[in-house]
């Protein structure tokens, strides 16, 4: 009689340890940010690969979106989704082991139930795929690792359920045929596998009940081990003379509580934390106000040379673009590739790109020797605070937000010193 096929357990059991594999990483990055510094990460569809660092990597940018974790609110860089993977994969890990070894002789259910709930995380992959293509446009290596683990998982779930389902119908059949007479008696035949036996309806609650335990677990203890953030959160300084006159304001739906931000139109940085505000659909409640500070020395006398070549310039059409300066500083954070890149070609090519966009009258708002000590006030006022000579740096009122508390800890931390803004 024909055998129950090894492959589907054992692709199984590979797709799991690739998931757990994709999946550790993907925690062990998240984990070691947790001490509020910055660090190299895994990005890579090679395991073992070497650690990056640049800042703009797709896997970074996933990191800190607001997809990547649950919970934010509550705990400081919320639950990675990632804890939930090493939970539900090593679940189907046990499984698959336990259909290998068992055979035959495992329950029509057991591969019922495998066919079924393997599926589950190809579902996640699909959702979160559909969200790294829509909202992130970046698609981190480690989490395609995830959706290839998802998508052999899912293929060895259903053609082991079908494999299953042929052959129990095989042994039912054998079973109930009539034997037929024989003139001499037959040579002696190899024993027939044991009968796969059929299962009781509620082992599906329990191993969807294990299932589920085992996806929880992990995050259980994650939680279990993080450090109490609170102390740290209001411990950056605060600014020494704060003025509502200097800084410009930016127009938002719903002001409830004052906030902050200096900023250069060219620091990726910058517009990192920009999208994130705005993603965490916590920027329309800030009454929020800018003071730029470019890192050009073609007009901030604190640097010996330019970092964001053509920042000046930027920032000049930023004041004015006034009462529209937030829709302005939004075109370039969307447009910064390009800009940095005229930026460093030479002021003529940036100015003519900005001419394009605002139209040709801007170019006297640009040179006027008022928005020239505007910017300059700006700068002054950023000196006068004792505020350091980088971007961004964000402040709720008086009190600066940590820059530790500006990506992965951003919601609990506004959760803490804001909380009328998530609402």
């Amino acid at each position: 009689m024909e055998r129950l096929s090894k492959g589907p357990p054992i692709l199984a059991l590979v797709a799991s340890l690739l998931g757990l594999t994709f999946g550790g990483y993907s925690t062990s990055d998240y984990a070691q940010h947790l001490d509020r510094q910055l660090h190299d990460i895994h990005c890579s569809f090679i395991p073992g690969a070497a650690l990056v660092s640049d800042a703009e990597n797709a896997c970074r940018v996933a990191m800190y979106s607001p997809y990547s974790a649950l919970l934010r609110e509550r705990w400081w860089g919320g639950v990675p989704v990632s804890v939930f993977a090493l939970g539900v994969y090593g679940f189907f890990a046990a499984f698959a082991l336990a259909l290998l070894i068992g055979g035959s002789k495992v329950s029509r259910r057991a591969w019922q139930f495998f066919g079924v709930a393997g599926l589950s995380p190809l579902v996640v992959s699909v959702v979160m795929a559909f969200i790294s293509a829509v909202k992130l446009h970046a698609f981190c290596k480690t989490c395609m690792g995830l959706y290839f683990a998802s998508a052999l998982l899912a293929g060895a779930s259903i053609w082991g359920m079908l494999a299953a389902r042929r052959f129990f119908l095989m042994q039912s059949y054998v079973a109930t045929a009539p034997t037929p007479l024989a003139d001499s008696v037959a040579p002696a035949a190899a024993p027939d596998p044991p009968a796969m036996p059929f299962g009781h309806p509620a082992l599906f609650a329990v191993w969807l009940a294990a299932m589920g335990a085992s996806t929880v677990l992990p995050a259980v203890v994650y939680v279990s081990a993080l450090p109490d953030y609170r102390p740290k959160l209001a411990t950056c300084g605060k600014l020494p003379e704060p003025s509502d006159k200097i800084p410009l304001a930016l127009a938002t739906l719903h002001p409830k509580r004052d906030a902050l931000l200096f900023a250069d139109p060219l620091c990726p940085t910058c517009k990192a934390l920009h999208e994130r505000l705005a993603a965490e659909d916590v920027i329309e409640n800030l009454k929020l106000s800018l003071v730029l500070m470019p890192l050009d020395n073609a007009c901030n006398w604190m640097l010996d040379r330019p970092m964001h070549p053509g920042a000046c310039l930027l920032s000049r059409a930023v004041l004015c673009a006034e009462p529209r300066s937030r829709e302005a500083l939004e075109w370039m954070y969307a447009n910064q590739e390009e800009l940095t890149g005229l930026g460093k070609a030479g002021d003529s090519l940036l100015r003519a790109r900005i001419r394009t966009q605002f139209g040709n009258t801007i170019d006297a708002c640009l040179d006027a020797k008022q928005t020239q000590v505007r910017l300059n006030n700006q700068l002054q006022f950023a000196v006068a605070n004792q505020v350091p000579v980088s971007t961004p740096q964000l402040y709720l009122g008086d009190m600066r937000v940590c820059d530790e508390d500006t990506d992965l800890g951003l919601r609990y931390t506004l959760g803490q010193l804001a909380p009328e803004v998530l609402r």
